[in-house]
């Protein structure tokens, strides 16, 4: 009875030539050829082909266990970690946490089958590609910087949703910045340019959304030089500000985004850390760890940052600016306070004289006048009234009144068990 035989398509071209060759109508070296193999190997096979048929060209590891597969015991281990440590990190991510943290030498196609094996990843389907004109990254370092905010759960409920501002350089993909802050302001972007030109240097120009901090929105106004508070401070330092016409245009900063939301989170949860303050101290760690794994070598060698000049002032230009003029008794409003100018000068000299107001983070003022500052008194502070917020700011204003309204710990609304009770004085009308 004939025995049936399992072949590939790879081994049964084999057996057609070593049948051909067999009846001497193709020589060994036309065979090599066909077959990409050397002569050496066509006489092997042949020499099989002739001891055992066809049998002898049928591969002898199929149907066995691969010599190069993972120890059992080791296989279990990382299973064990994936499940108690890493259940929702990535095969990527996992597999570096368990090579760098567990010492543990594992390939990331290893672990992403056993995660898909243990239903702890799931594979994803491959996205009908969207092709978008592309862009050659910049050449120099420093010469393009694309900046953004993330709003996120960035410590999954153990403490406050914020935004995180990052930085990152055009030509290299490194991340040159990362601030987290309550919410996207002038304020906070300031203090993120501020540490990044202090480390590195005034870059040639920013890439950005079109968030009003970075561009004026309002069609034809009719006040205002057409700038914000932020493009006048990037303006005097000499920054050009560029601002991208769709969020694919500044596709690696929104990468980046991405790719922090996963890392950035679970690294942050690997080490408890749970509030702005410890993030803060946090990044710049990451920003080192990140940059070795992820960033390129720039076409160009020159660093196109320059230095801060000695009438640079950073307090002064990202403070924020507006424009008064002085009354005749040398007075000014501004936020509902009324400033008096001391002077020795004559009075004289300043009347109608137009000053600058500098307010920092701290909400300190300064006044300039031709850029030196003025000495000042509070003369008068108006009541409180109510103040006109931006839909983005709604939740961060909210979050202010819930903290400075919260109830007392010995509060009865804080007792589970409550129950109301009426006090009521005898004769009145609940008591009948």
């Amino acid at each position: 009875m004939d025995k049936l035989i399992t072949m590939s398509t790879k081994e049964l071209t084999r057996l057609e030539i070593m049948q051909r060759l067999e009846k001497k109508t193709l020589r060994q070296k036309e065979a090599s050829k066909i077959l990409s193999l050397s002569e050496r190997q066509i006489k092997r096979l042949y020499k099989s082909y002739r001891e055992q048929g066809a049998n002898g060209l049928i591969s002898k590891h199929r149907g066995k266990a691969s010599n190069h597969q993972m120890d059992l015991q080791m296989k279990q281990e990382v299973v064990g970690l994936l499940h108690n440590c890493y259940p929702d990190f990535g095969p990527t991510l996992a597999r570096e946490k368990l090579v760098e943290v567990h010492s543990i030498l594992i390939s990331t196609e290893s672990v992403r089958q056993i995660m898909v094996r243990e239903k702890l990843w799931k594979p994803r389907k491959p996205k009908r590609p969207v092709v978008y004109q592309l862009r050659q990254r910049r050449a120099c370092f420093g010469e393009l910087v694309q900046i953004d905010g993330s709003p996120h759960d960035w410590f999954e409920e153990r403490g406050p949703k914020c935004n995180l501002l990052v930085f990152i350089d055009d030509a290299t993909g490194r991340l040159v910045e990362l601030h987290f802050t309550p919410r996207e302001s002038f304020y906070s972007y300031g203090e993120a340019a501020r540490h990044y030109i202090t480390r590195y240097g005034k870059p040639t120009a920013f890439y950005s959304d079109k968030h009003g901090i970075f561009r004026v929105n309002i069609k034809n106004a009719l006040s205002g030089n057409g700038l914000t508070q932020f493009g006048r401070a990037m303006k005097e330092l000499d920054i050009e500000i560029i601002c991208a016409n769709t969020p694919q245009a500044k596709g690696r900063v929104e990468r980046a985004n991405q790719i922090l939301q996963d890392r950035l989170v679970k690294e942050m949860r690997l080490r408890g850390i749970s509030s702005i303050e410890e993030a803060n101290r946090f990044t710049a760690e990451f920003r080192e760890d990140y940059n070795q794994r992820f960033s390129v070598a720039p076409r160009g060698t020159h660093d196109v940052h320059r230095s801060l000049s000695s009438q640079e002032d950073l307090d002064l230009i990202l403070s924020w600016q507006e424009q008064r003029t002085l009354s005749k008794n040398l007075t000014l409003q501004y936020k509902k306070v009324v400033y008096q100018i001391q002077t020795k000068r004559p009075s004289y000299a300043l009347r109608k004289a137009g000053v600058t107001v500098c307010q920092n983070n701290k909400n300190d003022i300064a006044i300039l006048y031709n850029g030196k500052l003025l000495d000042y008194s509070i003369f008068n502070q108006q009541e409180h009234q109510s103040e006109i917020i931006a839909s983005k700011d709604i939740n961060h204003a909210l979050s202010k009144v819930y903290q400075s309204h919260s109830p007392a710990p010995d509060h009865p609304w804080r007792n589970s068990n409550r129950s109301l009770v009426y006090h009521t004085k005898k004769g009145d009308i609940s008591t009948l």
